[in-house]
């Protein structure tokens, strides 16, 4: 929105010719995020607490948890809002890539608002019934995945279109190109090609798997907020680098034309996440709930494939993937030992991860703060397959 204006004003005034580089634009998008969050997020906070949108808390639990009974939740709205506002002013909103990722991002949100409103507002410990948000983030998942497919394999919007048009009239077959194929970090030259069928399966999973990994993540004040923060701005050099020819060709990363524009996406996140941990840091004012969980899990996902990192995001989002794998290993074998020996066993003291951190004895600041920076050693390790190969 900012971005045409300014270019209509470069015409009269060389200086705003300045807003066409995407570094100042990240750093703008960064700020205006930050300050929108930090402006909003008060009101936000009273206007939960006014409808009384509490936060339920279990209580089989850790004990010191039952103090947050009642904290207002449903606060990735803020999240949500600051991203979208930002990403509106200072993308090139004719870019392929903004929409769609902007699209999961809110679309999975609004799974979320409903996941939560039925759970603090109807009183439904359930929420959403599980069925149906699977399907949701599937019909988005899979959406966003089809058109990620063709986008990725080309270098504007009506070749997009153009290509799509191909797919149809060949029977809804066709090879994708080589950028669109699996990179192996830490090895040169090392991609698989998937084809246009197991490119689309693999985004699926990825947008998906991604959302409800922070979503089991978001236990604990500023847990799940501070990883996705970190993560998003790693995610931001790599979407700089692969919209850059002269950097992909020089780092061996396939060129993703326009992929650059999605850097101020991860901007705008990591700025609105800050300003959300400002209200969520121990002891949280406000809860983030699955609106927000949801919506930045999904949008790390969508991310990750336009830049064909998505190896890279399961490294570096290290701690999402061990709190999803710590609740598949604890249901699966309370299920298999209960049928095989008439009662449920436990491989942790309590699932997620975290909380079996807890039950062993460590503070939630402690807990919270050890998860941050194992983050941030993956997240420099997901940075290094950049010049490592």
């Amino acid at each position: 929105m900012l971005l045409e204006l300014f270019d209509a004003l470069a015409a009269t005034y060389s200086f705003f010719g300045v807003f066409s580089y995407i570094t100042l634009r990240a750093v703008l998008a960064t700020l205006t995020a930050l300050g929108l969050g930090l402006f909003l997020g008060p009101w936000v906070i009273r206007r939960l607490t006014a409808l009384k949108v509490g936060q339920a808390v279990r209580t089989d639990g850790p004990q010191t948890h039952l103090v947050k009974q009642g904290t207002p939740t449903m606060g990735g709205a803020l999240i949500l809002l600051s991203i979208g506002i930002t990403t509106l002013l200072w993308t090139d909103l004719s870019n392929r890539f903004v929409w769609p990722v902007l699209i999961v991002t809110l679309g999975l949100g609004v799974v979320g608002w409903v996941d939560d409103y039925k759970k603090v507002v109807y009183k439904n410990p359930k929420g959403l019934a599980s069925r149906w948000k699977y399907f949701w983030q599937s019909v988005i998942g899979l959406v966003a995945a089809f058109w990620l497919a063709f986008s990725v394999s080309t270098g504007s919007t009506t070749e997009t279109l153009a290509m799509m048009s191909r797919w149809w009239a060949n029977g809804l077959s066709m090879d994708l190109p080589a950028q669109a194929d699996l990179i192996v970090p830490f090895f040169k030259g090392v991609a698989y090609p998937l084809g246009l069928w197991g490119f689309v399966l693999l985004s699926y999973f990825v947008i998906v798997g991604s959302s409800n990994a922070v979503n089991l993540t978001d236990g604990l004040d500023g847990l799940a907020i501070m990883p996705t923060v970190l993560v998003a701005g790693a995610l931001g050099v790599f979407a700089y680098v692969a919209g850059n020819a002269i950097f992909a060709k020089y780092l061996l990363l396939p060129f993703i034309p326009g992929a650059g524009e999605l850097t101020i996406f991860c901007a705008a996140l990591v700025g609105a996440g800050l300003a959300f941990l400002w209200f969520n840091a121990y002891p949280a004012q406000v809860f983030m709930g699955d609106v927000g969980a949801l919506a930045l899990g999904g949008a790390l996902g969508a991310v990750a494939i336009v830049v064909r990192q998505e190896i890279v995001l399961f490294i570096m989002g290290g701690i999402f993937v061990a709190e999803t794998l710590s609740v598949m290993l604890q249901v699966s074998y309370f299920k298999y030992t209960k049928k095989r020996f008439g009662e449920g066993r436990r491989v942790f003291k309590m699932a997620p991860l975290h909380h079996h951190f807890e039950e062993s004895g460590w503070r939630e600041t402690q807990v919270v703060v050890r998860f941050w920076i194992i983050t941030m050693m993956l997240v420099l390790a997901g940075l290094a397959t950049l010049k490592i190969r």
